[in-house]
């Protein structure tokens, strides 16, 4: 059934005169009167009984009236609900973060300027580590990731990533603690047989891997005392003097009364990746677009794998 013929036939309805319906729609007579035998004959009923004088709703009609009314005005909100789903005004986004990620200021930003801008946008975050992230973007249950690793990713046919920033990473400690004491900034060699909190799986998932690298370059492998599965464990563990641990710069914003931050002798650098499908949802642009702009007014996007230390 097409949608103009219900458009015809309730003006019609409404003017109960073909004339005057033929001149609101900006038709001429004949069409009209075409088109309503058409929508007639497709149904098999009369809508309306015409003579010389005058135009009446049939019985059929009249019941047919409110139906048609009634499909025009879904039909209508569908075709709204597609323009608002392409302007990104409603859909959902979801969003993968490493445990950091918040803590980052332009991330910060691009999530509030988003939210305010598209209120209805149901948005999903899931806080993972790099592999579920990838798992996550490749599979289409999340939109965009953001994960930290230390070398150019290697990714799924289809994927891009975009390097947000590189950020230096610190030493936390115990404010008491003889590196937090000490003058002279820490060096990855003084962390050998110091017992050490660090992630666990999947949160550590290329931290970890790096971190090893570093100490294996130092000359000592790393005595791993606790893994934490979370920022609240991994900082509180080092508060009780379970040891020290690695963590990003931004993350250094959170204070503990007894917990310290030092950076080391030699910086200790790794990325803040963005990743996601070639194909993009009208919801995943928007924030990209968002996110890339906050990281341009800050000055620190790097458009390529320049922003990766080197394996």
């Amino acid at each position: 059934m097409d949608l103009r013929h219900l458009r015809y036939f309730l003006c019609v309805a409404e003017e109960m005169h073909f004339g005057r319906a033929a001149l609101r729609l900006g038709i001429s007579q004949p069409p009209l009167s075409q088109q309503i035998r058409a929508l007639e004959e497709e149904l098999g009923v009369r809508l309306f009984d015409r003579t010389s004088r005058k135009v009446r709703l049939t019985e059929a009609g009249r019941l047919f009236e409110p139906e048609a009314r009634r499909t025009l005005a879904q039909a209508d909100r569908a075709a709204q609900i597609a323009r608002m789903a392409q302007r990104a005004e409603i859909g959902r986004l979801g969003l993968g973060f490493t445990t950091s990620g918040p803590f980052v200021p332009p991330i910060a930003r691009a999530l509030y300027r988003f939210r305010k801008a598209h209120p209805d946008v149901e948005l999903i975050l899931r806080e993972q580590g790099r592999d579920e992230q990838i798992e996550g973007v490749a599979s289409r249950q999340l939109d965009l990731g953001i994960l930290r690793d230390f070398t150019a990713l290697t990714l799924p046919d289809g994927l891009l990533s975009q390097c947000l920033l590189k950020e230096e990473m610190v030493l936390a400690l115990r404010a008491d603690h003889p590196l937090a004491l000490r003058a002279a900034p820490p060096r990855i060699a003084d962390l050998f047989d110091e017992p050490l909190v660090l992630y666990g799986a999947p949160n550590g998932t290329g931290f970890t891997e790096h971190f090893r690298a570093l100490c294996t370059e130092a000359g000592f492998v790393p005595k791993i005392s606790h893994e934490a599965r979370s920022l609240a464990t991994l900082l509180g563990l080092v508060s009780a003097g379970f040891g020290p641990t690695v963590i990003p710069l931004s993350m250094a914003r959170l204070h503990l009364d007894n917990v310290v931050n030092r950076p080391f002798d030699l910086p200790v650098m790794s990325s803040l990746w963005l990743i996601h499908d070639r194909e993009l949802s009208p919801t995943g642009l928007a924030f990209l677009d968002t996110l890339l702009e906050e990281c341009r007014s800050t000055g620190i996007t790097s458009s390529d794998s320049r922003c990766a230390t080197p394996p």
